[in-house]
């Protein structure tokens, strides 16, 4: 079978891209890998991991002669990195990236993409607390949603691509402008990696529970927030940077429906509560019921060709 693409290459191997690495071998989408990372330390360990068919140094020299070149590094860094690479890039190359803010992406990374080259921002919503190298696994992004965010004028047939790229990964793939992904992924994602990251800040700073106590009785709820908070800190920072008005917007929000359940707790409400909670927990079910949460083990999850 032809591979989808000739070269991938991918800049930044964490979580993200190292299963990118790992499910685009297995499925045989390129006929070659090329990375490289930030530090000497992660790129000798990706050569010692096997994954790839090469680890070279500087991004310059990675996306050379590449027909997809994927950022896998926060967003932050995206415009810079873009600048860089720009000089470098082959005639007829699709850019892209996995930020999960894409409005500011398009803004730092469009100016840079010449006109020879296709820039198709993405972000796949799939992953977990762990990072580095050895985080990522094969089977992500399977029954995972990938969201495409195509500038305006950006050529058709570079977006079926890259959405059969994804696609041949495992993931269900929806295109939308970057400024309304923005908007859902603050409700989604963001705004309770923001919550998660305060609930377990606040549980440190509390005087009258020690921090062995804390760890010692954390129940369910508690220890799904202590998931999510480990997350990646400068990856995170700069998402609540870069998506500023959305997550401003959806926190307000979120603050006057927690102010309603301080007065119904307060006025002891017990039917205003009820009513909430039930509500919330059809919402739930629904997530269940699509798929995007399950009792399964992401290891191990059924590619859709193999169903």
């Amino acid at each position: 079978m032809t591979p989808l693409f000739h070269r991938i290459a991918l800049i930044g191997f964490g979580l993200i891209g190292g299963s990118i690495a790992r499910a685009a071998k297995l499925q045989g989408l390129a006929g070659e890998i090329v990375t490289t990372a930030r530090s000497e330390k992660t790129r000798a360990r990706v050569q010692e991991l096997g994954i790839v068919d090469r680890v070279v140094a500087t991004n310059a020299e990675a996306v050379a002669g590449a027909d997809l070149v994927i950022l896998c590094i926060p967003v932050g860094s995206c415009g810079a990195v873009a600048g860089e690479i720009a000089p470098h890039l082959a005639p007829g190359a699709i850019v892209s990236d996995v930020g999960s803010v894409k409005a500011s992406i398009v803004k730092d990374m469009a100016p840079h993409i010449p006109s020879t080259t296709h820039f198709v921002p993405a972000h796949p919503v799939a992953g977990t607390e762990h990072s580095g190298p050895d985080s990522g696994f094969a089977e992500l992004f399977i029954g995972r949603w990938c969201i495409l965010t195509p500038p305006e004028g950006t050529e058709g047939d570079a977006v079926q691509r890259l959405r059969s790229f994804w696609a041949a990964l495992g993931a269900k793939v929806e295109i939308m402008t970057p400024e309304h992904h923005d908007l859902v992924l603050a409700i989604t994602s963001h705004l309770p990696h923001l919550i998660a990251y305060t609930i377990v800040g606040t549980a440190d700073e509390l005087g009258k529970v020690t921090s062995s106590e804390v760890i010692k009785f954390s129940a369910g709820g508690f220890r799904d927030f202590t998931r999510i908070a480990a997350s990646d800190p400068t990856m995170w920072r700069d998402v609540f940077l870069a998506n500023k008005e959305a997550v401003l917007e959806m926190l307000g929000t979120f603050n006057e429906d927690l102010s309603k359940l301080t007065r119904a707790i307060r006025r002891g409400d017990g039917e205003a509560l009820f009513e909430h909670f039930t509500r919330t927990r059809a919402i739930r079910r629904g997530i269940v019921e699509t798929g995007q949460d399950s009792a399964a083990a992401d290891f191990g999850r059924p590619h859709p060709s193999l169903k």
